[in-house]
């Protein structure tokens, strides 16, 4: 069976949430354990427990600005397409002893429920967008997602690549790649606002995939 890691991204570092039993934590300004403002979105990211009491290293923040843009540490805003792959919040990554190929990528955003993905996320707003750039100059256009997306459950399902490859190579225009490859990679940025006071802790991601 192929396995499924999520690793989180920041120069100099990476870490596998899902080997360490940790997630993410999206904070204000001022870093860890700081509120975010009701109505406004995260300053600040990092690897946490699920209730977002244990600090982490800090990694990669995009945060939701506009429907077709993000924020960057040093207040850095850019088209989503201008995103590079290694400034995004997460790699998820599908590997398999052969070289397979994947389909029907689907990411949801839901309650944590244990047992089924259909509710949204409880209390707070999630953005999210694909990111495929493999450069490092910000000047040049990806082909990843143009606009945000705003997953709630199985209500709204955010649609990822198809068979990309190893680092992402061959995500193209994420409908076109047959990449037959042992290692497929998706580059994720994840924002979110609390519509509500108080920690969120039903909210969680979801990654569905077909492989052949």
């Amino acid at each position: 069976m192929a396995n499924v890691d999520f690793y989180t991204l920041v120069t100099g570092y990476s870490h596998n949430l899902r080997v360490n039993g940790s997630g993410l934590g999206l904070f204000g300004t001022g870093g860890f354990a700081k509120s975010v403002v009701v109505g406004a979105y995260q300053d600040t990211t990092y690897v946490t427990d699920r209730y977002g009491a244990t600090q982490g290293a800090q990694v990669n923040n995009v945060k939701y600005i506009h429907p077709s843009s993000g924020e960057l540490a040093g207040s850095v805003v850019l088209d989503l397409q201008k995103i590079p792959n290694y400034q995004s919040t997460l790699n998820i990554r599908v590997t398999n002893s052969t070289a397979i190929r994947v389909e029907n990528v689907n990411l949801y955003i839901y309650d944590n429920d244990p047992n089924s993905t259909n509710n949204p996320a409880s209390g707070v707003v999630c953005k999210v967008a694909e990111i495929i750039h493999l450069g490092t100059d910000q000047a040049v256009t990806g082909s990843g997602d143009t606009t945000w997306y705003t997953p709630t459950g199985s209500s709204v399902i955010m649609p990822l690549s198809q068979s990309p490859g190893i680092s992402g190579l061959y995500a193209g225009n994420g409908t076109s790649s047959t990449r037959s490859d042992t290692t497929h990679d998706w580059y994720v940025a994840i924002s979110a606002s609390p519509n509500s006071i108080g920690a969120k802790t039903n909210f969680a991601l979801s990654f569905l995939a077909e492989y052949l």
